[in-house]
């Protein structure tokens, strides 16, 4: 095992005192091909060209001296760090930090990092990385080959979003730009590089405060509203299948969480849709009915949350949309839930109002490969000044769960 390994973080500025001396003690250095290019790596030192991380951190492992890995930015921050420090590879390092690309991008830009979402996009983290823009007003991605601005700008189609572009911060190259997401794809970005994604509505718990990225705790508690609380608006009051209750049942079965895109097919008064987007989701809501799409936009800005508002007929207007990972049916019958099967989200869940409407949704979703479950809802509302029933609501609530996209 190496005696000492040191990890040092180079923004492109000076080296500190302390990396200077790492490095003149070096036998063997691992970086970049930029790192290793720097003048302060000893000419005796042997070098390791950085690709594959478990692979060098293996050679790392072996070497019997003193190593030092170079880095950009902080590299304890989405960095090599925890790769190095991984139990297979039993190594201790000590660290010395530069500024992180994200700090760096937003200093550029000159606007404030607390209350952004960090994520990194890879080919296969791109589409949830997207959820998240499309989810949050500020957010900084960390991107890769095959998971830039352009591939970003692709899939945000339909979300209007501005680009902050950073390319190869902290060089001679460095350059930044201002893109609209729409025109992303039209440009050529050098690597590496970093985009800020701004824009939407503002919303509520954005603005920064005791924890980063968006305060959870802003807005009322509880994952739904009573049902008043989307009265207000074009139309008022909630449609069939909209009830607190049943909502709060629906929420548990589909449970969205940052990264998803969840569907709200009859989003109707909106509240579905703005609870779900509330527990971090993206959400694409649609409907038919230009008054309830007025009216899911009304709950979205009262609550402080984004959504995607798609005026349309399930399911034609489905065929355009993006690979949802849960969806919730509130209109449309079997047809509607069966072009939803078609799409192989993890999760769906409905509801229908007899015996006979459910077992029919149930066994399309069963043809489909989903394990289905049906429980009958009933909730009786009283009085509690006189213990007197006023109001009493009974649903069938079907979920879908597909075995080999869990959970």
């Amino acid at each position: 095992m190496a005696d000492r390994v040191t990890v040092i973080g180079w923004d492109g500025s000076p080296l500190t005192a302390a990396a200077r001396a790492a490095l003149g003690a070096a036998t063997l250095v691992a970086g970049a091909a930029h790192h290793l290019a720097l003048p302060e790596v000893p000419p005796s030192a042997e070098r390791i060209r950085l690709g594959s991380l478990a692979l060098a951190a293996r050679r790392i492992a072996a070497h019997r001296g003193t190593a030092v890995v170079l880095a950009d930015g902080d590299p304890g921050f989405f960095g090599v760090v925890r790769t190095l420090r991984a139990p297979e590879f039993g190594l201790e390092v000590e660290v010395v930090p530069g500024v992180s690309s994200v700090a760096a991008a937003f200093a550029r830009a000159g606007m404030p990092w607390d209350d952004a979402q960090v994520v990194v996009a890879h080919p296969r983290t791109l589409r949830r990385a997207v959820n998240v823009c499309r989810a949050h007003t500020k957010v900084a991605v960390l991107t890769s080959p095959g998971a830039g601005p352009a591939e970003l700008g692709l899939l945000l189609e339909g979300v209007h979003r501005t680009f902050v572009v950073c390319e190869e911060l902290g060089t001679e190259r460095e350059q930044v730009g201002i893109v609209t997401s729409d025109k992303a794809a039209d440009h050529t970005w050098r690597d590496p590089n970093l985009v800020i994604v701004i824009g939407g509505p503002a919303g509520a718990g954005e603005s920064g405060g005791w924890i980063a990225g968006r305060d959870p705790g802003t807005g009322p508690r509880g994952w739904v509203q009573p049902d008043e609380s989307y009265g207000a608006g074009p139309g008022g009051g909630l449609g069939e299948g909209e009830t607190e209750l049943l909502r709060a049942a629906q929420l548990a079965r589909l449970g969205p969480r940052i990264g998803d895109l969840v569907w709200d097919i009859g989003c109707g008064s909106g509240a579905f849709a703005t609870e779900a987007a509330r527990a971090g989701a993206a959400v694409i809501a649609v409907d038919h009915d230009p008054a309830a799409c007025a009216r899911t936009d009304d709950a979205a800005r009262r609550f402080g949350v984004q959504l995607q508002i798609v005026h349309g007929s399930a399911p034609h207007v489905l065929e355009s949309l993006p690979e949802p990972d849960v969806v919730r049916v509130g209109g449309g019958g079997p047809a509607v839930v069966s072009a939803v099967a078609d799409r192989r989200p993890q999760r769906i869940v409905t509801h229908a109002a007899t015996r006979d409407a459910a077992e029919r949704v149930g066994r399309d979703l069963t043809e489909h490969g989903y394990r289905v479950e049906c429980a009958l809802l009933q909730s009786v509302e009283l009085d509690t000044r006189a213990w007197t029933e006023t109001e009493r609501n009974v649903a069938f609530l079907l979920s879908g769960v597909l075995p080999d996209r869990a959970p």
